[in-house]
């Protein structure tokens, strides 16, 4: 059943119960059978011309503006009360005095509702027509389009919240977009820059070997150790990017694999151990009842990242601390450096993917150990933080729940 016969059925239910309840209170008043019949002609004449009035003005009306229908119904519905009262003038036979002073009443009835009308309609009106003007603004492309308060109604203004709402929607949706594709450029750039410096140099010394240039054992040897280096740098920015692209915290979250944190530590301090031992740096790690924590094995690739950053910028005979305590139900690991610190303006970018400082804590690495940081420990649940003064070394925080 359509939208239209339901309608049509209610009012046909409604209509039915107003004859039944009017029969039943002119009986209760003590109206004979010939009355009651009566009223019932009286009642199916003015239906049947109340019903063939509706039809003719819901096609008419149909597809009209919300301004035409405002108007049009004091009119229809003057129409339908001249109707049923010509019906009555008929039966009653009142007199002609007594028609001329109902049909009086009856144009001034229309005009005041008509003047009614057409004040609800300009209201109702401008209404529509500001959110047709906001949804085709925002159709252009003017995401800060809106439409604001229109205090039409609840409908309408239910309306207009909904497509302010969908609007802001919208805009942030672009403006993420753009940031994505603002990082991909970065990414595309930092890496080009990147990978540059590192095949530049094998290039320039494999050239000089194989062209016979450099001949003498030690300078092969250097060459070979430079060539290396490079080699593990390019080797350490495809791992970090791929680790990167592929991270997933549903993939971490499925994970079954755990380790102790005790053995997580001493793999992320071994990795680090020959460099500080080189700078002459004290690296110590405190993990109490900590130690014995249950973690995803992932957390090793955190720690080495921090460890690496702090001891990359201690200056040498500094120290490096690593501390781990359990606070109820969560994990709680710090990594402090007396290294050179990071300037304030810095402090907010330095989880941006391959964000350096030109002034400090910048390096040989390819900027993607604390956004690797970052990233795992977001999708493991937790939290990392660091602060920082320029000269006073650097304290990274990592929260994780256990």
């Amino acid at each position: 059943m359509t939208e239209q016969a339901r309608t049509w059925w209610v009012v046909a239910a409604i209509g039915a119960a107003g004859v039944v309840g009017t029969l039943a209170i002119g009986a209760a008043f003590g109206m004979g059978t010939p009355d009651l019949l009566a009223i019932l002609w009286m009642i199916v004449a003015a239906g049947v011309v109340t019903a063939a009035v509706a039809v003719v003005a819901n096609r008419l009306l149909r597809h009209a503006s919300l301004q035409r229908r405002f108007v049009a119904l004091p009119i229809v519905a003057a129409a339908v009360t001249a109707a049923n009262l010509a019906i009555l003038y008929l039966r009653m036979a009142a007199s002609d005095h007594d028609a001329t002073v109902v049909i009086t009443l009856l144009c001034y009835s229309l005009a005041a509702g008509l003047a009614v009308a057409l004040v609800i309609a300009r209201g109702t009106g401008g209404a529509v027509t500001h959110l047709v003007d906001t949804a085709r603004t925002l159709g252009e492309g003017d995401l800060e389009a809106r439409v604001g308060v229109l205090d039409a109604g609840p409908e309408l203004d239910t309306l207009g919240a909904t497509l302010d709402e969908m609007a802001a929607e919208l805009a942030t949706s672009q403006a993420r977009e753009h940031a994505v594709e603002q990082t991909r450029r970065d990414l595309i750039t930092a890496v080009s820059h990147d990978l540059r410096t590192p095949l530049a140099s094998l290039r320039a010394m494999i050239e000089a070997l194989d062209d016979g240039v450099v001949s003498d054992p030690p300078t092969v040897t250097r060459y070979v150790g430079e060539m290396r280096r490079s080699a593990t740098q390019l080797s350490t920015l495809v791992d970090d990017l791929f680790e990167l692209v592929q991270l997933d915290a549903g993939a971490i979250e499925a994970e079954t694999r755990r380790a102790r944190l005790e053995d997580l530590v001493a793999s992320a301090l071994a990795a680090v151990e020959p460099e500080a031992h080189a700078k002459r740096l004290a690296l110590t790690a405190e993990l109490g009842a900590a130690a014995d924590a249950d973690c995803s094995p992932r957390l090793a690739r955190v720690l080495q990242n921090l460890l690496v950053n702090a001891v990359r910028h201690t200056p040498a005979d500094g120290t490096v601390r690593l501390h781990a305590e359990r606070r109820g139900d969560r994990l709680a690991l710090e990594v402090e450096d007396t290294g050179d610190g990071i300037a304030p303006e810095d402090l907010s970018r330095i989880f941006e993917p391959f964000f350096r400082s030109d002034r400090a804590r910048s390096g040989a690495g390819a900027g993607l150990g604390l956004t690797l940081a970052k990233r795992i420990v977001e999708a493991m649940g937790g939290r990392i933080s660091a602060e920082s003064a320029p000269s006073q070394g650097a304290r990274f925080a990592v929260d994780l729940p256990l």
